[in-house]
Parts: structure tokens; C-alpha cells; sequence
């Protein structure tokens, strides 16, 4: 089999970890961004001047450009790596069929908002994208711990296998380790689903509860996901696999979690407008409290965690007294 040409679409710190690993690997990647002038700051000194700045790629195999249709007509396999919230608009340059016989990789970990898609399901609705022709990446893998070579453990989910298995061969190196499976769809509502529970578990970090309670609520939180990705795509999973408890307790406790950051925040007595001007990068867990609360209208999957989560965020509720009430529900 001939090498697959690989795209890649993001600026941030996650596309950057993951063009790193590529570039190590001896794949050539045609990387957009959408800062021109990071793109020509990657071509003169061969980093990205404002995200994972320390990390060093081979130029000679990275060919970043503002192109988006150049990127994606380059590609056999095309990495998303945008904050969900952004990718509507920045694939709207792109034709409807641009991705036709394309693999695509999300690396996005939350959903479109507004349209309240997980991101498979929304290439598949306008990009016209099968099903089967998407992997999901989940785990426990910050993108600051993957730039700085630490083990990291990635799970790569399509309904064909091959694809699956095909993106593992892509990223496996000496500090990432990759496992295929099949469950897109609980992959990806567990990454949608664990950006939520971290930044609950901010909140309550920021309201001074102990790390006793954080046990507590991070318990009832991976059994509220496995709820709920059992009632939207019933298939056999083990919940306690590192695709779904790991991702979930790493983005829950991690120095590195922005959604907790963003959490933490609130508790503290930040109003959500002034948290989110702060918050220099995306927290996923913001948008997607709104997409799951929309969503479970049609499951009505009891959802104690997110559902307080939600009103704190949306409704103006007061975080102290939404967190009072979810203390007393944990079991």
C-alpha cells in the first residue's frame, strides 16, 4: 500500500501535538492554520509561535499554508483538530463534496453548536461524509504532555476497523500508544460528555470542596456517561476502558484541563462571560453543556451532573446551591 498523504486542519496546541508526533514518524503533513503569520513563522523557524511554541518540527516535511482547499485536496487523510464551536465556519470554504473518499480524523472532542452534532455526524449531514470513513481520537492525551514526550495513551474508534487501525499506525511511537475499536459514537459523546464533568469538578474545586467530594462526583459522573452513551448507541463497552474512565479523569484533575480551569473560575465567583473573556483557549465543556442538555430531550437519560452543569452555565443558576443540590444526590 502506497503511503497515505496526510492533511492536517488546526492551529492550536492539539495540532500542533499531533503534526509533532506526525512529523517524527517521517509522514509529511500539509498543515493549515489559520494565522498567516504563524504560518510563515513555521517556515522560517520551524515552530508555531503561539501554541506548544518549544516544539521543533522538520520543515522539510510539514508544508503549512492559509490554503484550506489545498489542504484538504492534498490529503488522503484529513486530521480536524478546530474547537468545535469554530469548525462550521471554517470548513465553509470548502465544497460540500470536498471530502468525497477522504478519511477524516476528529480530534475535536466536542460538538457543532446550534446543530448539537457529535462531529461524525455532522460530516456525514454536510460534507456528505459515510459513517464508516470517520475515526474518532479519544484517551487520556493532553496535548502539553504529548509535546513534552510523556506517555500518552490514544483510542482510535471507526466502523472500519481498518481505518481504525490504519491511524493507530499513523501516531504509534515510543510515547504514544494507540488502540483501535469500534465505538465511535461512545468515544465520541464520552469526550463530548468528560469536558462537562471537568468542569463541574472546577466548579466545586472553586467552591472549596475537598478532594473526597471530587471522588465522589467523578464516580457518579462515569456512571451518568455510561447511562447515557448506553441509551444514544447501545453496543457492548466497558466504560472503565481508558477511552472513557481515563479521558475523563485526566480532563477532571489534570494542571492542563481547561475545562477545569474554566470551572475553577466560576466556583471562584467569576460571572461565565468574564471566565470565558479570560480563558485564552477553547473550553469544550462550555458549548457542550448546552449540546448534551439538548440532545437528552430525546432520551431523557437522568443526567444529575451535567444537567446542574448546564443551568449554572445558561441559566444563571447560582453554582453554590447547584453543587449543594448534586452533593446530595451522589451516592
Amino acid at each position: 500500500m502506497t503511503e497515505p498523504r496526510v492533511s492536517m486542519v488546526g492551529g492550536g496546541s492539539w495540532a500542533t501535538a499531533l503534526t509533532k508526533v506526525l512529523n517524527e514518524n517521517k509522514h509529511a503533513v500539509t498543515w493549515w492554520l489559520r494565522d498567516a503569520i504563524a504560518v510563515d513563522h513555521l517556515k522560517q523557524r520551524s515552530n508555531n509561535p503561539n501554541y506548544l511554541s518549544s516544539v521543533e518540527f522538520n520543515t522539510a516535511l510539514i508544508a503549512p499554508t492559509t490554503d484550506l482547499k489545498k489542504t484538504i485536496d492534498a490529503g488522503d487523510i484529513i486530521f480536524l483538530a478546530v474547537p468545535a464551536a469554530y469548525l462550521k465556519q471554517a470548513l465553509q470554504p470548502v465544497s460540500r463534496d470536498a471530502f468525497k473518499n477522504k478519511i477524516i480524523v476528529s480530534a475535536i472532542k466536542g460538538m457543532i453548536p446550534g446543530d448539537n452534532l457529535v462531529i461524525a455526524d455532522f460530516m456525514n449531514k454536510y460534507y456528505e461524509v459515510p459513517l464508516k470513513n470517520n475515526v474518532i481520537i479519544s484517551g487520556p492525551c493532553h496535548a502539553e504532555e504529548v509535546a513534552l514526550e510523556k506517555l500518552s495513551y490514544l483510542t482510535l474508534a471507526s466502523q472500519q476497523f481498518d481505518y481504525a487501525n490504519l491511524t493507530c499506525a499513523l501516531l504509534r511511537c515510543p510515547y504514544v500508544r494507540c488502540t483501535p475499536s469500534d465505538d465511535i459514537y461512545g468515544t465520541e459523546y464520552g469526550a463530548v460528555l468528560k469536558n462537562i464533568y471537568a468542569l463541574a469538578a472546577g466548579i466545586c474545586h472553586g467552591l472549596g470542596y475537598g478532594d473526597n467530594f471530587q471522588a465522589v462526583l467523578i464516580s457518579n459522573a462515569i456512571e451518568e456517561m455510561e447511562r447515557f452513551v448506553k441509551a444514544v448507541h447501545p453496543i457492548t463497552r466497558d466504560i472503565k476502558d481508558s477511552a472513557y474512565l481515563g479521558d475523563l479523569m485526566v480532563t477532571a484533575y489534570s494542571q492542563f484541563s481547561r475545562n477545569r480551569t474554566f470551572g475553577n473560575m466560576i466556583g471562584k465567583g467569576y460571572s461565565v462571560k468574564a471566565a470565558l473573556l479570560e480563558m485564552n483557549m477553547i473550553a469544550e465543556g462550555y458549548n457542550a453543556a448546552k449540546c448534551i442538555h439538548e440532545v437528552n430531550k430525546q432520551f431523557n437519560v437522568d443526567m444529575l451532573i451535567s444537567e446542574a452543569t448546564f443551568r449554572i452555565l445558561y441559566e444563571g443558576a447560582d453554582a453554590r446551591e447547584e453543587m449543594k443540590k448534586v452533593s446530595e444526590g451522589l451516592s
